[in-house]
């Protein structure tokens, strides 16, 4: 299958950038170093292409009520410019993927999707909006995504976009809050601009319509360089991502896990009722409350490296006395890892594991085994980085 190329490909490869396949779209891994870009992210600002992501527009009298009946989370009490991240869900309460939804006017939702998933999210939705009044798009192809995230990101897109109290909303930028987005402009043109990323850094996600997209990103780079701002690659927003303790579809979620094993049931909204208090039945809704009243068979973890050799994805947790069996391999196994990598911001591996709940208390001793060999890690909470804010 010939991999999708994003409106700005032709911008990474004219600054040397490796590229790889992505979710079927060639997108640069990196462009200098994975550690240069990791660092300019925390320091001060890194640019990221996210023109990959699905986008579904869904509008119409029935928008929020249609996506209240397919999603987990309580779109139609989402306030007009927010966001808000939930899931879709399998009838059996797995995820199919996680989200971010925002509300972008009265009766107007935009769903953002993991590419490999946007396919599988669109069928789904176009299903589940049948006999309400609303209307599911594919937007995909209309608008490219660029993504400005670390410390020094609001200064720099300041600097690019200008503020229009006919589209802002009545919102300026300097008031914009986390998980909210508005209306400004780059030269004439209407942009989105969301305080959302996937960095653990501040941040802000800018939707333009993709024939302006390479005139947006190369101003950005300009407007950014001062400022330390670099393009960043997909293998520092993983490091980013994994370090902040955020979930990677197809890694920490996937079909044979629910959003309760994940640590995030808070966004599972079984109580949520229609405007005229009828209870709201969603699709999932009967297999994730009952898996709400049960003990979980498996808890994801943080787990901080005493050595200095990283654990990765699909390697398996082991108890720390473990000897070698007469096969060679290690035991007993209480769990595998999901996501794991040296961490360049703490100096020492981390990783994601789901592991039996009688091993998952912080604090307690675990190993990884690494090729054979027993590595030490201890249960540490999530996320494993925290940013300063103030």
């Amino acid at each position: 299958m010939t991999e999708k190329k994003t409106p700005l490909h032709a911008e990474h490869e004219a600054l040397g950038a490796t590229m790889t396949d992505f979710g079927g779209w060639m997108m640069p891994l990196r462009y200098t170093s994975d550690l240069a870009e990791h660092r300019a992210v925390r320091e001060a600002a890194g640019l990221f292409d996210l023109s990959h992501m699905g986008g579904i527009a869904v509008t119409g009298p029935d928008a929020g009520a249609a996506l209240d009946h397919a999603l987990v989370g309580n779109l139609s009490k989402l306030r007009r410019a927010g966001a808000r991240y939930t899931m879709i869900c399998a009838d059996d309460g797995g995820v199919l993927d996680d989200l971010i939804v925002y509300r972008t006017g009265e009766d107007e939702y935009f769903v953002v999707a993991n590419a490999a998933n946007a396919e599988t999210v669109l069928v789904a939705l176009l299903e589940r909006a049948a006999g309400f009044d609303a209307q599911v798009r594919d937007v995909s192809a209309r608008d490219a995504l660029i993504a400005v995230q670390g410390p020094r990101a609001a200064q720099i897109v300041r600097e690019v976009l200008a503020e229009d109290s006919e589209i802002s909303g009545g919102t300026a930028f300097d008031e914009l809050r986390y998980y909210a987005s508005l209306g400004m402009r780059f030269g004439e043109e209407a942009v989105l601009v969301a305080r959302t990323g996937y960095t653990g850094e501040d941040g802000f996600e800018i939707w333009v319509a993709a024939p302006h997209a390479v005139a947006l990103w190369r101003a950005l780079l300009a407007a950014g360089e001062p400022h330390g701002l670099v393009p960043a690659g997909l293998s520092a927003r993983d490091s980013l991502r994994l370090e902040a303790g955020m979930p990677l579809y197809g890694h920490e979620l996937d079909t044979t896990t629910t959003p309760y094993d994940a640590g995030v049931g808070r966004i599972v909204k079984l109580d949520k009722v229609s405007d005229d208090g009828t209870p709201v039945e969603f699709v999932g809704r009967a297999a994730l409350a009952a898996r709400a009243e049960r003990a979980p068979e498996r808890v994801l973890v943080g787990l901080r490296g005493t050595g200095r050799r990283p654990a990765r994805a699909g390697y398996p947790v082991v108890q720390p006395e473990a000897v070698p069996s007469p096969d060679g391999s290690l035991g007993p196994r209480v769990g595998a890892v999901t996501s794991g990598a040296p961490s360049p911001t703490l100096g020492h591996p981390v990783a994601m594991a789901y592991v039996s709940p009688e091993v998952s208390a912080e604090g307690t001793e675990l190993a990884v085994d690494v090729r054979g060999r027993a590595e030490p890690f201890v249960v540490v909470p999530l996320p494993f980085y925290r940013r300063e804010r103030g």
